[in-house]
C-alpha cells in the first residue's frame, strides 16, 4: 500500500498537513467517501435518540427529562474523548487510529442496543462518545493530506457532508425504525454503519508513518499555544448561537409561528439542507480565504439570527431564517482547517478538540436559549441569544487575528 508521508509548514492560512501523495483521483475519492460515511454514522447516532428519547423513556420506566440525561452523557463522552484520545494516541498511525476509534464507536452502539438497564444504557452512551471528536479530528486531517494546500478546506468539507447528510437522512431513517421496530434497531443500524466504515477504511486507506518525533508531551503542547485556545473559543462561542435556536425551534415554529405540528420535520429539513448548503460553499470559500470566510459568516449569522428575532412569528420568515441559520455550518470547515495551522506540530489534538468545542456551543446555546425562554421573552428570543454568541465569536475571532498580524509583524 502506498505510504502517506508528512512533511509540515505553519504560515497563517497555510496547512501543515501530509503533502499530497501519489494516490489516484479514484482512491482519495474512494478514502473521502468511506471518512465521509463514518461521519454518517456517527451524525446519525448523535441526533436520532433525539426523536427517540419517550421510547426509551417507557422501555426503562424513566420519565423523559431523565431519558434526556443520555444525550448530556453522549456530549460530555465528546468532550472527554477529543483530547484525551488525540493525546494517548500520539505515537499510533492515523489509519490504525480511525479503525481503533470507529471500533470502539461501534461497539458501543451495538452494546446501547443491548443494555439491560437505564444506568448501564447512559454509560455506554457516554462510551459511544468518547471516539467522536478524535474520529473528525483525524479524518479532517487524513483528508486535508491527500490534496494540495488550497484545496484542504473543501477536502474537510467533504468528510463533514456525512455529518451534515445524516441530519437529512440518516437521522429521520433510524428514528423511523425506532418508532417502527424499536429504538433498539435504531442503534443497531448505527452499529452496523461503523462497521461498513471500518471496512471501507481498511480496505482504500492506505497505512501511513507515524509522524518522527511524535509523542504524548508534543500534542499536549498545543495547549500552550494562545491561538489554539482562541479558535476553540470561536467555536464554543461562535457556533452556540445556532444551538440556542435549533435546541427550541419546534416549539418555536408550533408556539410562535403558529405552525401546525406537521411543519416541524419541514422546518428541521430545511435547516438540514443548509447545514448541506453552508458546507459546501464554506468549505470553498475557506480555500480562497479562511479569516474572511470565519469572519464574514459570523457577521452573516449576527444579521440573520436578529432577523429571526424580530420575524419568528412570520412562518415564511421561520422557514427561511431556519435555511439560513443552518447555512451558518459554512465556518466549520474554516474554523477546522485554521485550528490545523494554528496548532503546528500538535494537530492531531487541536484538530480532535474542535468537536468539543461545538458541544460546548451546544451546551451553551441551549442553556442560554432556555434562560431567556423562562424569563418570559418566548421563543424568539433565541435568536437574540444567537445574535450576542455570534458577536462575541466574531470579537474573540477579530482579536485571535489581530494577535496573529502583530506576531508576525
Amino acid at each position: 500500500m502506498t505510504d502517506l508521508t508528512a512533511t509540515s509548514s505553519a504560515a497563517p492560512d497555510t496547512a501543515r498537513v501530509s503533502t499530497p501523495t501519489s494516490l489516484s483521483p479514484l482512491t482519495t475519492t474512494l478514502i473521502e467517501c468511506a471518512l465521509a460515511v463514518g461521519g454518517f454514522g456517527i451524525g446519525t447516532g448523535e441526533f436520532a435518540i433525539m426523536g427517540l428519547l419517550p421510547d426509551v423513556a417507557d422501555t426503562y420506566g424513566v420519565t423523559i427529562p431523565q431519558a434526556g440525561h443520555v444525550i448530556t452523557a453522549y456530549a460530555l463522552g465528546v468532550v472527554i474523548g477529543a483530547p484525551v484520545i488525540a493525546a494517548l494516541s500520539a505515537r499510533l498511525s492515523r489509519r490504525s487510529l480511525l479503525l481503533m476509534l470507529m471500533s470502539l464507536f461501534a461497539l458501543g452502539n451495538i452494546l446501547s442496543a443491548i443494555a439491560p438497564e437505564f444506568l448501564s444504557f447512559t454509560l455506554l452512551r457516554f462510551i459511544s462518545g468518547l471516539p467522536h471528536g478524535a474520529y473528525f479530528g483525524v479524518a479532517a486531517l487524513v483528508a486535508a493530506s491527500m490534496v494540495p494546500p488550497n484545496r484542504r478546506a473543501r477536502a474537510v468539507g467533504r468528510v463533514m457532508l456525512g455529518l451534515t447528510i445524516a441530519t437529512l437522512a440518516g437521522t429521520p431513517v433510524a428514528t423511523f425504525a425506532g418508532q417502527m421496530l424499536s429504538w433498539r434497531a435504531a442503534f443497531l443500524l448505527v452499529g452496523g454503519i461503523a462497521l461498513v466504515t471500518m471496512t471501507l477504511l481498511w480496505l482504500f486507506l492506505p497505512q501511513d508513518k507515524v509522524e518522527e518525533g511524535a509523542s504524548i508531551r508534543r500534542e499536549l503542547g498545543a495547549l500552550k499555544r494562545v491561538q489554539v485556545w482562541l479558535a476553540l473559543a470561536v467555536a464554543a462561542t461562535g457556533f452556540g448561537g445556532m444551538f440556542a435556536i435549533f435546541s427550541y425551534i419546534a416549539a418555536t415554529t408550533t408556539q410562535t409561528a403558529m405552525m401546525p405540528v406537521a411543519m416541524v420535520s419541514i422546518v428541521l429539513a430545511l435547516f438540514g439542507i443548509g447545514m448541506n448548503v453552508g458546507n459546501v460553499v464554506g468549505s470553498r470559500l475557506a480555500d480562497l480565504s479562511l479569516t474572511g470566510t470565519i469572519g464574514g459568516v459570523m457577521v452573516f449569522n449576527i444579521v440573520v439570527m436578529t432577523v429571526f428575532g424580530l420575524t419568528a412569528s412570520n412562518p415564511v420568515m421561520l422557514c427561511l431564517c431556519v435555511f439560513l441559520i443552518g447555512c451558518g455550518f459554512a465556518a466549520c470547515p474554516a474554523v477546522q482547517t485554521r485550528l490545523m495551522d494554528v496548532a503546528a506540530d500538535a494537530q492531531t489534538l487541536a484538530a480532535a478538540s474542535t468537536h468539543s468545542a461545538f458541544n460546548i456551543a451546544n451546551a451553551l446555546g441551549a442553556w442560554l436559549g432556555g434562560l431567556v425562554i423562562t424569563w418570559g421573552y418566548g421563543f424568539a428570543a433565541t435568536g437574540y441569544v444567537g445574535a450576542v454568541l455570534s458577536v462575541i465569536g466574531l470579537a474573540v475571532f477579530l482579536f485571535s487575528v489581530a494577535l496573529e498580524r502583530r506576531q508576525t509583524a
